[in-house]
This record gives structure tokens, C-alpha cells and sequence, in this order.
């Protein structure tokens, strides 16, 4: 299998590289930052440079083209403001499915946020934008019938071990889930297409990760 992962040097990204990689999958990261390429290949990944906030459909769909599926796991991060939590967080998740159609890749998972909505309240302003753009473009994907998509809404993101034990559901209830877990759970979604069409949420749990994801 031929992964393309948007948000390439992410934690959760690197992760999920590493993990694919490891068991003989083709993977590649898209970054905008080419000093992380050093990185990507120490994981086992090819890197290609692009940045999400100023390619074109075109430029993406080069770089897809050829795959088995795409995962979004860019984000603006922490300490950006509300802008680029729509540039990136919104725009970037809709161009990389625009360019995933224009390519003829079909599966496709984007890891979103629990809250996410398009009409979400919060009292910080920044994380009520936040909220918002993943809810949007939560929504843009799943109106998409050519795309075999999956969303994967975590839970608070830990650093912590994974225990590979997991909960897994359209509503799950708050919790938090160490970001191995979080890698684990999106490669076994790549290997289940029964789970495309679904919007789930992920908390640690008491279910094995392959479990939880065939009875999902």
C-alpha cells in the first residue's frame, strides 16, 4: 500500500509513518518545511514539499497520484491564530480531497477533533475557530461520493505510552488517548474499508485497537 500523509513531520504523523513503514507500506509525508525531510526518511517515509496553504489541486493531485489512499494530519498547531486554523485546518483538508479526486484516491481519512462542528461554541476564540474549521471541513468531505473516507475525531492528544486498548464509537464521551494509539488505530482504519462513510470518536479504552476498529 502507497500512503500520502498530509502534516507529514506531525506527532501523530510520524507516528503512523513509522508504523507503516515498519510493516513494508510505501509512505509519503507532504511537509513545508524541506529541513524536515531528515526526519521523514528516519522514520522509514519519502518526503515531498509542499505547502498546503499555496499549492495548487494540481500540484497536490502530482504527489497523490499513484496512492492507495490519504490521511490529513495537518494542523495549524498550537500558538497559531484564527486564521490559520481556516487556512490549514479547513482550506488545506479540502484541497487535499480536491486533489485526491482529481488523482483517482479513493480512501481517505482525515484525523479531526472531538467538538468539532461547524457551529461550535467555545469561550476562547481561537479554539472556538479551531473547532469550526475541522467541523467545516468535516462536513465538506463526507458530502464527497467518490472519496471511501473516514473521520477519526481523538479525544484530548497525550504523549504518554500507548496501551493499544482503545474505545471507538460515533460518541464516545470526553477522554484522552495517548497519540501512539491514535497511529495504530488510523493504520488499522487503512486496512478496513468496511469503516469508510463513518465519523468516529477515540478514547482509550478497554477493546484491542483491531477489535475496536472491525466492530466499529
Amino acid at each position: 500500500m502507497r500512503t500520502v500523509i498530509a502534516g507529514g513531520h506531525g506527532q501523530i504523523a510520524l507516528r503512523l509513518e513509522r508504523r507503516l513503514a515498519g510493516r513494508g507500506d510505501s509512505v509519503v509525508g507532504l511537509i513545508r518545511n524541506p529541513a524536515q525531510a531528515e526526519d521523514l526518511r528516519a522514520v522509514g517515509a519519502e518526503a515531498a514539499v509542499v505547502d498546503l496553504e499555496s499549492a495548487s489541486v494540481e500540484e497536490v493531485a502530482a504527489v497523490l497520484r499513484g496512492a492507495d489512499a490519504a490521511v490529513f494530519a495537518a494542523g495549524a498547531g498550537a500558538g497559531s491564530g484564527a486564521d490559520r486554523k481556516l487556512t490549514v485546518d479547513r482550506d488545506a483538508a479540502v484541497l487535499l480531497a480536491d486533489a485526491a479526486e482529481q488523482a483517482g484516491v479513493r480512501r481517505f481519512l482525515v484525523v479531526s477533533s472531538m467538538g468539532a462542528h461547524a457551529e461550535a461554541t467555545y469561550p476562547d476564540a481561537v479554539f472556538q475557530a479551531y473547532l469550526r474549521a475541522k467541523g467545516a471541513a468535516d462536513d465538506a468531505i463526507r458530502a464527497r461520493d467518490a472519496l471511501d473516507w473516514t473521520i477519526l475525531r481523538p479525544g484530548a492528544l497525550t504523549d504518554t505510552p500507548g496501551t493499544s486498548r482503545i474505545r471507538l464509537a460515533p460518541s464516545t464521551g470526553r477522554g484522552s488517548i495517548p497519540r501512539e494509539d491514535v497511529a495504530t488505530t488510523l493504520a488499522a482504519l487503512l486496512d478496513t474499508p468496511a469503516t469508510a462513510g463513518l465519523t468516529l470518536e477515540l478514547i482509550s479504552g478497554d477493546t484491542p485497537i483491531d477489535e475496536a476498529v472491525t466492530n466499529a
